[in-house]
């Protein structure tokens, strides 16, 4: 689609995969899968590895051991790495704690701030602002799908074709955006990713865009009703912007902290077998074979897979965030994807 089509077409994808050049397995493995399954396919890809080396090797592993310290070498700087995770974890929470710590006028600054937003919400809904996140979006989505209602029938007293077929374009698109957020919202609880997802994938810049761009367009043939809809509607999606961040931010926080945790309690069974192969294993430690292969080089690639943990659930964690970072760099009617 040309630079032109897209800005006269008002039709949008419902999810931010379809929006996205990234491939749709891909996307799914960055952003929904479950980390701790993610971690556990990484784990599998490094075992699996190692086996494959070991087979594809003429020399059995455990010859080499007889003749080299290699195992131990490699395994010695595994415990290394595990005990510098740790500064690692400290650092993590160092971030998040930055974030809470200040002055009591810095606190009170917080919440002024809070209050004077959750009171244009309120006046956007016309009532209390919820205070669970799932709830707070959905009301957001609901509003907006009201003045877009609004909107149709307002305008819909016009004379001109073209107008008002544009404008049904734009609701039936944001009403089909909105149908598939609020399936993703249903009994979602925070801290999972299952909040943020619908928060991406109701396209807010984008119907900010169309709608300011349909309310110029025909600026000098709206009646005052008319442009007060319009500014209306654009009030409630411009207002889902900073929700979404906001809800955004903490849950990259929440993250952050569910990281620090993750990595200390992969590190300790971590820093046990990677200690326990330099230590106590050698070439005579185990004998025979599995499956036809020397049960050394199963029980090297398996405490090797098992010691780099830390690192794969910084990975997994990682590749999820840096992700949802990307493709909100931006607040407001500017669409990079």
């Amino acid at each position: 689609m040309s630079e032109s089509d897209k800005e006269t077409d008002l039709s949008t994808a419902d999810r931010l995969r379809e929006r996205t050049d990234v491939n749709t397995y891909l996307f799914w493995v960055l952003l929904s899968l479950n980390r701790w399954v993610l971690v556990a396919a990484l784990a599998l890809v490094v075992f699996a590895s190692f086996m494959l080396f070991g087979v594809a090797k003429p020399v059995l592993l455990r010859e080499m051991m007889t003749t080299s310290d290699m195992v131990e070498t490699v395994f010695s700087g595994l415990v290394g790495a595990i005990i510098t995770s740790t500064t690692l974890v400290v650092s993590i929470n160092q971030l998040v704690l930055s974030q809470e710590i200040g002055s009591l006028g810095t606190q009170r600054s917080r919440m002024d701030t809070t209050m004077d937003f959750y009171q244009n919400t309120d006046e956007l809904f016309g009532d209390v602002t919820p205070a669970n996140p799932a709830v707070f979006l959905r009301k957001l989505i609901e509003t907006c799908e009201q003045r877009a209602d609004v909107l149709r029938e307002v305008v819909g007293e016009t004379d001109d074709d073209d107008l008002r077929a544009r404008v049904d374009a734009y609701v039936d698109d944001l009403k089909e955006n909105a149908d598939t957020a609020y399936g993703e919202l249903d009994d979602a609880d925070f801290g999972s990713f299952a909040v943020v997802s619908p928060a991406l994938d109701f396209n807010y810049a984008r119907k900010m865009h169309d709608i300011r761009r349909l309310g110029e367009a025909y600026e000098t043939e709206l009646t005052e009703p008319q442009r007060t809809a319009f500014r209306e509607m654009l009030e409630a999606v411009t207002m889902f912007g900073p929700v979404r961040e906001y809800i955004k931010v903490l849950y990259i926080q929440w993250a952050l902290v569910k990281l620090s945790r993750a990595i200390l309690y992969a590190s300790i069974p971590a820093l046990i077998v990677a200690g326990g192969m330099v230590v106590f294993v050698d070439a005579t430690t185990f004998g025979g074979t599995i499956l036809g292969l020397e049960t050394t080089l199963w029980v090297v690639s398996a405490a090797f897979a098992l010691s780099v943990t830390p690192f794969l659930v910084f990975t997994a964690y990682i590749l999820r965030l840096a992700t949802l970072a990307r493709q909100t760099l931006t607040v407001g009617p500017l669409i990079l994807s």
